[in-house]
């Protein structure tokens, strides 16, 4: 079964309303938050805790209320910084869902092609958008009926008191953390390889050749963008599959621990203990239903 991928390529939510809603707290498979990319925007809400996030080379921490407006494309990824942390996230197609409106259709195609970039932090002490956000995600999990208008005015409105708060700027015109599309461009042909050969013995090797760099650059660099070597965030998100796959499937620990990478049982069992806090068979036992959709 394929899932997971770093350029998530899928179909979010319905074809006639293409917008996903994701609840995160720790016992979600993914408390974690992989680093990966989609072509869709991306909406986050920290309801609890402080969320640690990366966007390409800008790291940003997010506490209750505070949000997180990520545009297509861009790497993101980060951790909860406390175990209690909740968040909450949308991931929708704006050109599907917003675009053809002749109203508002230079001002969205603007966006869409990044003429105007939408500022990546909202936090929670702006006017209007985070009470506003707050009903959104409401709609969103309650899916009561009729939602799909409200929650489509609702993104109409963040759109609307983004231009009226300011909470954007012209592309160019402020100095950008992400200049070096080069280097991002690289890093994430190695979270491809990640993604599609995790299961295999990769090595740092293999990780530096993907991003066409030399190993000692691409540890540094790597580590910058992620704050993890490369073979600790290979480790840990081979420990996140494992996750998937304990509540996915009827597999044994053994079969799993093969499946993710690990050679040696007993190896996979340590590091699982040392990302989780439990053993396998355990987090098993202990977890609640939960929706293992990615984030």
């Amino acid at each position: 079964m394929k899932h997971d991928g770093y350029n998530e390529f899928r179909q979010r939510g319905r074809f006639d309303f293409p917008i996903e809603f994701h609840h995160v707290d720790s016992h979600h498979p993914r408390f974690c938050m992989p680093y990966h990319w989609h072509m869709e925007y991306e909406i986050d809400l920290v309801l609890q805790g402080s969320l640690s996030l990366t966007l390409n080379e800008q790291q940003i921490l997010a506490k209750p209320g505070d949000i997180i407006f990520i545009r297509d494309g861009v790497i993101h990824g980060g951790s909860p910084q406390t175990a209690d942390t909740v968040y909450e996230c949308i991931v929708f197609d704006m050109n599907k869902m917003l675009a053809g409106t002749h109203t508002f259709q230079e001002r969205i195609e603007d966006i869409l092609h990044h003429v105007i970039r939408i500022n990546k932090y909202i936090p929670a002490a702006t006017p209007d958008i985070p009470a506003l956000m707050q009903q959104l995600f409401s709609s969103m999990k309650t899916e009561h009926p009729g939602y799909e208008f409200v929650i489509t005015g609702f993104l109409y409105s963040f759109l609307g008191f983004v231009m009226k708060h300011n909470l954007w700027h012209q592309a160019g015109t402020i100095p950008q953390l992400e200049h070096n599309r080069k280097r991002i461009t690289q890093l994430k042909q190695t979270f491809q390889l990640i993604d599609s050969s995790y299961q295999k013995p990769l090595t740092l090797k293999d990780m530096a050749q993907a991003a066409n760099l030399t190993p000692n650059y691409f540890c540094r660099f790597f580590q910058k963008i992620t704050h993890r070597s490369p073979i600790d965030y290979l480790n840990r998100y081979r420990i996140e599959m494992a996750c998937l796959k304990l509540l996915q499937t009827e597999d044994s620990i053994t079969e799993i621990s093969f499946s993710c990478g690990f050679n040696d049982l007993s190896y996979f069992i340590k590091l699982f203990h040392r990302y989780k806090g439990i053993s396998p068979l355990k987090y098993k036992q202990s977890m609640k239903p939960t929706s293992t959709s990615p984030v």
